[in-house]
């Protein structure tokens, strides 16, 4: 089969593609054909030797998938041949096949296509996880949330507004301002580009406490980090839930006086363990993503395609912040 292949540490530039031979289906697992595989931040990390997990090379990269099953191993009960499914992956998922965990896959309703499947479950789901099970976040309460344009924050505001909150979403351009509009924000802020002086912190302060009015945010989700972090916890309420998701923009430096003066809490948000700790954790999650989005709750956006031969392309395009939404590479 073809696969995009990372053989040395650095960036896309430094992925081929290779002809490598077909995977296997061990015990409790199943191999499936992929058609179609999202592109997402920690993508541009693992090439690079920079994310938590340092798979031996060669790897491929890509976490997401979307594809139909061709083979299952011994003890895989949920899943046949033919199968149209979705499942992630840490990394495997930019070739032609993938061998992958069957308790790691959902099956696709017949009315979603394979390029929407492909961008929604890693993404979704981290945010269910963060607004659900790490925030608390009730309705009617304000939710902020930062990189707002990308594809947990599009994710995380649908979510947001089927879970009932007031969402707010922070972005860097006014394009991506109307995008998350579209997608059910309440409002949108333009915040300044990083890094930021003391003058400009102050304004990304006071343009997230005016957009939380009256009591500031009652769950921060914060998919960028860097000096973005702080002022939007200056923006929080009290007994507020400050979600960790990502370091798009850097890791940050906060003061933790700032967590006293609140009481609030700052929790970290890591889906893929969580999946570890138990099978039911994504069965569970999926159901109710995919009854929200059968009633129309949650509508996947897709900005970009590439070939399986422009993967490297497609993460260089994600790695400069230049994408809203998602990027989907179709494999056939």
């Amino acid at each position: 089969m073809k696969a995009i292949m990372s053989r040395s540490i650095g960036g896309p530039e430094t992925l081929v593609l290779d002809e490598v031979d077909d995977p296997v289906a061990a015990p409790g697992q199943l191999v499936a054909r992929v058609r179609a595989c999202g592109v997402n931040f920690p993508d541009t990390l693992i090439i690079e030797d920079r994310y938590q997990f340092k798979p031996k090379r060669p790897f491929s990269p890509g976490a997401e998938f979307s594809g139909v099953v061709e083979t299952i191993g011994d003890g895989v009960r949920s899943f046949e041949p033919g199968d149209r499914v979705m499942g992630v992956s840490r990394w495997g998922s930019m070739a032609q096949k993938i061998g992958v965990d069957a308790s790691r896959c959902v099956l696709i309703p017949d009315k979603m296509p394979f390029d929407e499947a492909s961008a929604f479950i890693l993404t979704y789901g981290t945010a269910h996880y963060a607004l659900k099970e790490r925030g608390a976040l009730r309705s009617g309460e304000t939710l902020l949330v930062l990189g707002a344009a990308g594809g947990v924050g599009l994710a995380a505001i649908e979510i947001g507004k089927a879970m009932g909150a007031r969402v707010v979403a922070a972005v860097s351009t006014t394009e991506k301002a109307t995008l998350a509009r579209e997608h059910g924000a309440d409002c949108a802020v333009i915040y300044p580009t990083s890094p930021f002086d003391l003058s400009s912190r102050r304004d990304a302060t006071r343009l997230f406490k005016e957009a939380c009015h009256p009591d500031g945010a009652h769950v921060v989700c914060d998919v960028v980090g860097g000096d973005y972090s702080e002022a939007a916890l200056r923006a929080i309420a009290w007994d507020g839930r400050f979600l960790v998701v990502g370091f798009a923009a850097g890791i940050p430096r906060i003061s933790l006086n700032l967590p006293l003066l609140k009481s609030c809490q700052i929790v970290g948000v890591f889906w893929g363990p969580w999946l570890d700790h138990s099978a039911d954790h994504l069965t569970r999650s999926a159901a109710e993503l995919l009854e929200w989005y059968q009633n129309g709750k949650l509508r996947p956006c897709i900005s970009a395609r590439f070939r399986l031969a422009e993967a490297g392309d497609a993460i260089a395009q994600l790695a400069a912040r230049k994408a809203m939404g998602k990027i989907v590479i179709d494999i056939d």
